[in-house]
């Protein structure tokens, strides 16, 4: 266990932690009875087909014993794709002047928040049910700690026009 192993682990977290923060600030709140087959944006439909496939390789990962694996796959969806691509290209919907597609962003990013959470706590509980416990301000409330909620199911979700929409940058 090295330093600076340590210290990108400490990196990681304030990424998600940073990231929820940016999320809360632009009134990305959960919503009762979202749906994430219903949503329209290409954006959108890219990040909950990303996390399909994200959620598919952890739990194929963890059910073969694959660790180290798994907690790849987690830290590769989270920072690379959810943190650098989602959130970046979701700036200006959060600012913009279509209501719909600024509400459809902001319950899909929460959404998504809350899916990362379920998938990365098996591997760092404590941060993720922090983090769960704080985001539902103004949010549908929750019922249940992270630790007994159920693992995300996104299987279907997969979208290949909306995948070769945003994959091309």
């Amino acid at each position: 266990l090295s330093l600076p192993r340590v210290e990108g682990y400490r990196n990681f977290v304030t990424k998600i932690w940073n990231a929820a923060r940016f999320l809360e600030m632009n009134e990305c709140k959960r919503i009762e009875n979202f749906d994430p087959k219903k949503v329209q944006n290409p954006l959108n439909q890219w990040i909950i087909s990303a996390a399909s496939k994200a959620v598919a390789d952890v739990t194929r990962t963890i059910e073969t014993y694959r660790f180290n694996e798994a907690a790849n796959a987690c830290y590769e969806f989270t920072w690379r794709i959810f943190c650098d691509w989602y959130i970046e290209l979701a700036k200006p919907m959060f600012g913009g002047e279509d209501e719909a597609a600024k509400a459809e962003t902001r319950a899909t990013a929460a959404f998504m928040l809350d899916q990362i959470l379920k998938m990365l706590h098996p591997f760092m509980p404590f941060v993720t049910e922090e983090l769960w416990a704080q985001t539902v301000e103004g949010g549908t409330a929750r019922e249940k700690l992270l630790i007994i909620s159920s693992w995300p199911e996104l299987e279907g979700l997969e979208n290949e026009k909306a995948d070769l929409e945003i994959n091309w940058l």
